[in-house]
């Protein structure tokens, strides 16, 4: 009898998955755990492994389709069992119908289409707000994820008055973004904006005569595409950028990095930076905060986001309880997140939780960036290229190992003053490094 291969559940609030890459086709032999496909989900891009051996005899959900957890998505068939090899051809029907469940049959597995509900029909209040012409009865609690009731909160929308696209009725990131978007003119003091997909709906055809390539986004790059912009709607983003001398860490460096690398490790300065950070946030709470409606959430864990790029974009995975760790123990947790990430191997609670957030813009050159927050967050760091400069030392010049830091911080939580305290403090305990602590 054939193995049904189910799209899995990454995650408590995850309801859908994004078949972004099939590694093996209909009729290849696949063994037990090996990598069969890659997904992607709100939270995380995973290989999906085989649930069983045999040969993969049918594929019912295709490289970009969005299906349903638990909804079958391929089948095996143990090897000498006679069954014949398909694929089930790709939807034909147009660019608004989603795959959204597949179940499986007695004689193999299908895909059911679903057209996404109609907006329902709105007419003009005196106040300018909005009305659905819908019966009250329709005004029923919408299914959502936490991630899209905290955006309905911050944006003080009502989500029963949004038709879910997702299964079940579910509404989605897109749905609440798109909500949000055509509903912003009528919204006191919401700012107008441009979604990722703004250009897609406009429909501009390329130059005439030009030179051109059309690729549709990536799901990673809508996914991000999508965060950026709702982070820029949401937080009151401001910058301040230090000046901090690295030579007292490169010294240590020199000096242990042969210890580390016995035990496996390389220290790195992220590792240092880390740890500065670590102190410095224990410091000002404030800043490992975050923002619910009017009230301030004060996280009592430390837990480190550091940005990992990959060759489709990037990823944040989370350190959990960095302030208990030392500095080898951040060294290796930094790096076991980035080969993780790297290999497509995180799990849905590396990337839950943040608190803070770390990027590296400097790993290729970059004096200093200006990042945007990862929400919920209040705080990010960037991190310029760490390299020997010339500075003024007792009146003398100098040459000392140099980076800027950049601290993106929302206003509309943490004030300048205190955003550059808390920056005095991570230079101070950078250029002031206790070799104690290494």
């Amino acid at each position: 009898m054939p193995t049904p291969v189910v799209m899995p559940q990454m995650g408590e609030s995850i309801a859908e998955g994004t078949i972004v890459r099939w590694l093996k086709k209909v009729g290849d032999a696949v063994d037990r755990d090996e990598p069969l496909f890659e997904i992607s989900t709100d939270k995380v891009d995973a290989e999906i492994p085989s649930p069983a051996a045999g040969v993969l005899t049918a594929i019912t959900a295709h490289e970009g389709d969005t299906v349903a957890v638990n909804s079958v998505v391929a089948s095996i068939t143990a090897a000498g069992e006679s069954t014949e090899a398909r694929t089930v051809p790709p939807p034909t029907t147009g660019a608004d119908t989603a795959a959204e469940s597949t179940q499986a049959q007695a004689d193999g597995a299908h895909t059911a289409l679903r057209t996404p509900l109609p907006e329902p029909k709105t007419t003009p209040r005196p106040n300018g707000s909005r009305s659905t012409t819908d019966s009250k009865d329709d005004r029923r609690p919408q299914r959502s994820s936490p991630f899209v009731r905290r955006i309905a909160r911050e944006h003080n929308v009502d989500i029963a008055r949004i038709h879910g696209s997702g299964v079940g009725g579910r509404v989605t990131k897109h749905d609440i973004l798109g909500f949000i978007e055509s509903d912003a003119p009528e919204s006191t003091g919401a700012p107008l904006s441009t979604s990722a997909e703004a250009p897609a709906r406009a429909g501009r055809a390329p130059e005439p005569g030009g030179r051109v390539d059309v690729q549709p986004l990536s799901v990673m790059r809508k996914k991000i595409a999508e965060h950026m912009v709702l982070s820029r709607r949401t937080s009151a983003h401001v910058h301040t950028v230090f000046h901090v001398n690295f030579s007292t860490i490169d010294k240590i460096r020199q000096v242990k990095k042969a210890e580390y690398e016995r035990l496996g490790v390389k220290l790195t300065y992220m590792a240092f930076i880390a740890k500065a950070l670590v102190d410095a946030l224990r410091r000002y709470p404030i800043v490992n905060a975050s923002l619910d409606g009017d009230n301030v959430v004060y996280k009592k864990d430390i837990n480190l986001g550091v940005a990992v790029a990959l060759e489709s974009g990037l990823i944040v995975p989370v350190l959990k309880h960095a302030d208990e760790k030392n500095l080898l123990g951040l060294s290796r947790g930094i790096a076991d997140l980035a080969e993780r990430a790297r290999a497509k191997q995180l799990k849905p609670e590396d990337v839950h939780d943040g608190t803070f957030t770390i990027t590296n813009p400097g790993q290729s050159g970059a004096q200093f960036g200006l990042p945007i927050i990862n929400q919920p967050q209040v705080a990010i760091l960037g991190v310029g290229t760490i390299e020997k400069r010339p500075v003024v030392v007792d009146d003398a010049i100098a040459i000392r190992t140099m980076a800027y830091l950049t601290l993106g911080f929302d206003h509309r939580l943490i004030d300048g003053a205190v955003a550059d305290e808390f920056m005095a403090a991570v230079k101070g305990h950078l250029e002031n490094f206790d070799v104690n602590q290494v």
